[in-house]
């Protein structure tokens, strides 16, 4: 399956579980704004991080702990274990995202539910980092409501050396190792 299709699958799939959480809980979509581009990073930063612990752990408890009262109320722990056993099961440490720039696809915006929608890529060699997430407001703070990640291969290194991608000549962003 591609990233897109998967990411989808599995973002509807959590929304399919998950009921919105109370109005007064979240704030109006008319009410929020897309946040700065730093605070969109270490929302991003800090969701794979928080997942490569789970994933290195095999225990999920906090990284659903850390997500909005309908992620965490739609997904228990032994459901984002199998949603994530393919990622858990390459066995690699997605750690390296906290040093390299992520590309966003497109630019992060408010749905109409009032969720922040954040995809794009880090480009780690020889896998890349792939993402698609969403979050919700609550309380004043972005939690996780939704996510899809892969690690597809990454493309040729000139081939995005000559599209004006983030790699610098002669240099490499780190590789996403095998966890040991």
């Amino acid at each position: 399956m591609r990233f897109r299709e998967y990411v989808r699958v599995l973002l509807v799939a959590l929304l399919a579980a998950v009921p919105l959480a109370p109005r007064a809980a979240a704030q109006a979509p008319q009410d929020l704004a897309v946040p700065d581009h730093r605070t969109v990073l270490i929302l991003v930063r800090t969701t794979i991080s928080a997942l490569n612990d789970a994933n290195r752990t095999g225990n999920y408890t906090v990284f659903r702990d850390l997500g909005a009262p309908g992620f965490r109320d739609g997904n228990p722990p032994a459901r984002l274990a199998e949603i994530f056993a393919n990622l858990r099961k390459k066995n690699l440490n997605l750690a390296p995202i906290v040093v390299v720039e992520p590309t966003l696809t497109a630019p992060p915006t408010i749905n109409p539910q009032g969720m922040l929608h954040v995809a794009g890529v880090f480009p780690t060699r020889p896998l890349q980092v792939s993402f698609e997430m969403l979050y919700q407001n609550v309380g004043g703070a972005w939690r996780l409501f939704g996510i899809g990640v892969d690690t597809p291969a990454a493309p040729p290194a000139n081939a995005s050396a000559g599209n004006g991608g983030p790699e610098a000549p002669n240099r490499k962003p780190p590789a996403v190792p095998p966890r040991r």
